[in-house]
């Protein structure tokens, strides 16, 4: 029983983590139909600006800087390179798609450059403590990824729902031409979707890097694809849907890692492609994700 609460736990940390990487998948899609595979290179940016930063400004500042500093690089991305590939015309989607890969290898060849073979410690203040939660010992720093990670979700939800911004988001997912005929400023809501998007990958890093993790290295942005499958079950154009996927993918990774004695027919790898399986598993049956749109919505 232990061991299940155990795994319960990390997996919902790990999921937590995961939704705000998989939240930002959807909304980009949501607002421009890009599918952006610069998360990676996004996630590893606000990692290595904690990183060098936190000695100098401690680490509240430092994770202040990160989250801003890659909030403004992903919506420049956006606004200075993407839209000069199509604009907002929708069909030029795919094409700003596969520009995505080439933003994401220029970044992550100078962040792995620049980081080399070190592993980074982001002095986060939970360092290795733990916490005991009757019979289950919980690391400090997944307790946290789960509170922050609720509170930086929730803040999301409010700005979809409760803004007007949210509101320019809706309607453009729903017919992004008739929104623009009624004023909504199409340019406008796109970049502040990459540039929210940004943001929440630079917070996932931090717990994505934090004990029991050994610290920030080269190949910490690829983690970011097992947020991937997260947002595909869901539902791509999903909020809820990218929620529900990251807290499935999340517990799936915990209790296969932590039942690999168990699993080890399926070999010793297995835990790596679980996402993925599990993906490819509810496919099947929902071919357009468990959250997928059904039809027209008032927004």
């Amino acid at each position: 029983m232990t061991g299940f609460l155990d795994n319960l736990l990390n997996g919902l940390a790990l999921g937590s983590v995961y939704a705000l990487i998989a939240l930002g998948f959807v909304t980009i899609f949501k607002a421009s139909g890009v599918l952006s595979f610069t998360h990676g290179s996004l996630l590893l940016l606000g990692g290595y600006l904690v990183a060098v930063l936190h000695d100098d400004i401690g680490f509240a500042g430092a994770l202040a800087v990160a989250v801003l500093v890659t909030a403004a690089v992903a919506g420049a991305l956006d606004r200075l390179v993407l839209q000069r590939v199509g604009g907002t015309d929708p069909h030029a989607a795919h094409v700003q798609t596969i520009v995505t890969i080439g933003i994401d290898i220029v970044l992550v060849t100078d962040l792995a450059r620049r980081i080399g073979g070190d592993l980074l410690p982001l002095g986060d203040p939970w360092g290795n403590s733990v916490t005991d939660l009757g019979p289950v010992t919980v690391a400090d720093s997944r307790i946290a990824a789960i509170l922050v990670s609720a509170l930086a979700i929730g803040g999301a939800f409010a700005l979809f729902r409760f803004t007007p911004w949210g509101l320019s988001l809706r309607a453009a997912a729903e017919d992004g031409e008739a929104a623009a005929l009624m004023g909504v400023r199409l340019t406008r809501v796109r970049t502040v979707a990459w540039c929210l998007a940004g943001g929440l990958a630079a917070l996932a890093a931090v717990f994505l890097v934090a004990f029991p993790a050994p610290g920030l290295e080269r190949t910490t942005g690829q983690i970011a694809l097992k947020a991937f499958p997260a947002a595909i079950l869901g539902g791509m154009a999903s909020p809820v849907g990218a929620l529900v996927g990251s807290m499935l993918i999340g517990l799936t990774e915990a209790f296969v890692a932590g039942y690999q004695s168990e699993l080890h027919v399926l070999g010793e790898g297995f835990g790596d492609v679980a996402p993925y399986a599990v993906m490819v598993l509810v496919l099947l049956v929902r071919p357009a994700g468990l959250f997928a749109a059904k039809g027209a919505a008032r927004v």
